[in-house]
């Protein structure tokens, strides 16, 4: 019987070793997962996003709507130039207008936004329409406001192949 005793005694031991372990292991990988999840970089609250995690923005697009043809570059400075031509024109000649210093603002969660241009008062946006409630719907819009905010064109637009 003492013997019996002994290797329960030793049972025991063994067990509260490997409880103690295994109680040091996981508040080890515990410490671990705090140390991580105070690294996580924190997100800017900038107005202006380019989109590289949820829709990818062209740096050039090139829209045709029924009167112009609009071509988007992104600059290097981060900002957009806009130019346009007749519908009719090739973009290979001179732009009729040319709008530099434009801006991408997002358009809600769904991934639409805009390219915002300001000349002479008159504003300009070219709006991408990812999500729509009609299969009809073109991909680009083109707006421009005078410079009392009222509505002076409207013209659906569609990509143009390069």
């Amino acid at each position: 019987m003492a013997s019996y005793l002994m290797m329960f005694e030793q049972l025991t031991n063994n067990h509260y070793n490997m409880i103690k372990y295994f109680l040091l292991g996981a508040f080890s990988l515990a410490q671990f997962s705090f140390v991580s999840a105070k690294e996580t970089p924190e997100f800017s609250k900038s107005n202006t996003l380019t989109y590289d995690a949820f829709q990818q923005v062209p740096k050039t697009v090139i829209i045709k709507t029924k009167k112009f043809k609009i071509r988007i570059d992104k600059q290097p400075n981060g900002k957009y130039l806009y130019q346009s031509w007749n519908a009719n024109a090739k973009i290979t000649a001179k732009p009729s207008m040319i709008i530099s210093d434009g801006e991408l603002i997002p358009d809600g969660s769904g991934g639409n936004y805009y390219f915002n241009f300001s000349n002479d008062g008159h504003s300009y946006q070219v709006w991408r329409n990812y999500l729509t409630n009609s299969a009809k719907k073109a991909p680009y819009t083109l707006v421009v406001y005078d410079s009392n905010d009222q509505e002076i064109v409207r013209q659906d637009a569609q990509i143009v192949k390069n």
